[in-house]
């Protein structure tokens, strides 16, 4: 099979938003094309310390988000260490994506585009917790909140859709919506 995808959409869910405190808990990775169809998806689970998990999902979201904070902490222990699950998702990048997601275009040769919702949030936990997947990223993203803001703010459209808190069904979300934007351009 031919490897066919260029956009890395990712999501993380972490036991919170500060980068260094928080840990990665769960990851979903979809691989698609620029048609955003998906050809591939990689999910997994993050075995993180439960000391870090009690101190650090506290507070109003997690109190808001019960069901969310129940799946991520039930499956702890299911998870596999960061330095495995990065190495899994290295695997499954390799599997996926030709060595340039964009071929003729030099200045992304060996260097795959990240995509989701508010990705850069995203990418400053990889800096840290998977400097391996990190290196292998172009420092451009493809980020979906910069659509959402110009269609809210200018158009006074707004795409709604579930937050499930959970990564798969995120990133899922996330491609809709920006098919969504798409459509606009037509």
């Amino acid at each position: 099979m031919a490897k066919t995808a260029t956009l890395l959409w990712v999501d993380l869910e972490m036991t919170g938003l500060e980068p260094g405190k928080d840990k990665i808990m769960e990851v979903a990775a979809v691989a698609t094309g620029w048609d955003l169809e998906p050809t591939a998806e990689f999910t997994a689970t993050v075995k993180v310390d439960p000391e870090i998990v009690k101190e650090r999902m506290v507070g109003k979201f997690w109190d808001e988000n019960p069901e969310s904070y129940k799946a991520l902490v039930s499956k702890n222990d299911e998870g596999k260490s960061a330095e495995e699950v990065e190495k899994d998702l290295l695997n499954w990048i390799t599997k996926n994506f030709a060595e340039s997601a964009i071929p003729g275009e030099s200045k992304y040769k060996g260097k795959i585009i990240l995509a989701g919702n508010s990705i850069h949030q995203d990418r400053k936990f990889i800096d840290i917790e998977w400097p391996e997947l990190s290196k292998k990223l172009h420092y451009r993203m493809l980020d979906v909140s910069a659509w959402k803001l110009y269609f809210e703010g200018a158009k006074h459209l707004r795409y709604t859709k579930r937050e499930d808190h959970r990564a798969l069904a995120d990133i899922k979300g996330s491609i809709g919506e920006l098919k969504w934007y798409l459509t606009f351009l037509k």
